[in-house]
């Protein structure tokens, strides 16, 4: 079957052709994600392997924020992800000798994802964040330490300790 490209005729223009009550189609709760990488160099005490040893990658971290959305059918903007990963994240991660930067640990990508889980979900339920975000919650956090190898933190295993 083929598909032809159809120009649009008439723009949708609101409140002629759609109302605000029509903007928010359901009251389920829904899944947003955003993704971001970060270089940083560290090494690992107490193990045996090459990992010893001052070394660095190239970070990737998923996200996954759930919540509801609001009166115009948006729980989250991307850009928000982006401002709370911007300000409150990635100023300790980036460009970073990790084992100075975080919290007394072994700098484990197990240790760092839990580390990111809490800064995230501690971001969310700021005052202000709360209200604005409609129950958003942090339901999942990967951290890729190579392009095949990440771990994770989930919501229903950080909130059973």
């Amino acid at each position: 079957m083929m598909y032809g490209f159809k120009i649009v005729e008439k723009l949708q223009k609101f409140e002629q052709d759609i109302h605000k009550e029509q903007l928010k189609y359901h009251s389920k709760r829904v899944l947003v994600s955003k993704q971001f990488t970060f270089d940083a160099a560290h090494h690992l005490h107490c193990y045996e392997g090459k990992c010893k040893n001052l070394h660095g990658h190239t970070y990737t971290v998923v996200f996954g924020i759930s919540g509801y959305v609001d009166e115009i059918g948006l729980l989250m903007d991307f850009g928000d992800i982006k401002d709370i990963w911007k300000n409150e994240i990635e100023i300790y991660l980036d460009h970073r000798y990790l084992n100075e930067m975080l919290p007394p640990m072994n700098t484990t990508a197990e240790n760092m994802v839990v580390w990111i889980y809490e800064k995230m979900a501690e971001a969310l339920q700021k005052e202000e964040n709360r209200e604005r975000y409609h129950g958003a919650r942090v339901e999942f956090v990967r951290l890729f330490e190579t392009p095949t190898s990440y771990a994770e933190a989930r919501r229903e295993w950080m909130e059973l300790e």
